[in-house]
């Protein structure tokens, strides 16, 4: 009786941590967060970057039109040389990165006036 009263715990407690485990994997990035967390410092909160440290505006469709989504995956991955934009490869998965362009393409102010 001891041993079952041992088991039952135990089973309960593997059975939540898995649970909790397959949630998290099937939860999907969250472009917005993963924006103010680690590109906010250098390209603002609303995407509008600064002109001191010549970072883009996010929400000009011109700056919107002038790049791709494989070439902004690659410059978040690699950095790009002259400027301060650090490599992010080795600090976010692909489906972060993923995330992180389409919050970037959301901003378009181009795009947000259609919606309106």
């Amino acid at each position: 009786m001891k041993r079952v009263c041992y088991i039952f715990p135990v089973l309960m407690l593997a059975g939540g941590l898995a649970w909790s485990l397959r949630t998290r994997a099937d939860e999907k990035p969250d472009g917005a967060a993963l924006f103010r967390s680690k590109c906010s410092m250098c390209h603002g909160v609303d995407g509008k970057g600064f002109a001191a440290i010549k970072t883009p505006d996010f929400t000009d469709p011109k700056v919107q039109a002038a790049i791709t989504d494989k070439e902004m995956t690659a410059i978040i991955k690699e950095g790009k040389k002259g400027t301060v934009m650090a490599p992010f490869a080795d600090k976010l998965k692909d489906d972060e990165i993923e995330a992180l362009v389409k919050f970037i393409r959301s901003l378009n102010s181009k795009k947000n006036e259609k919606e309106k």
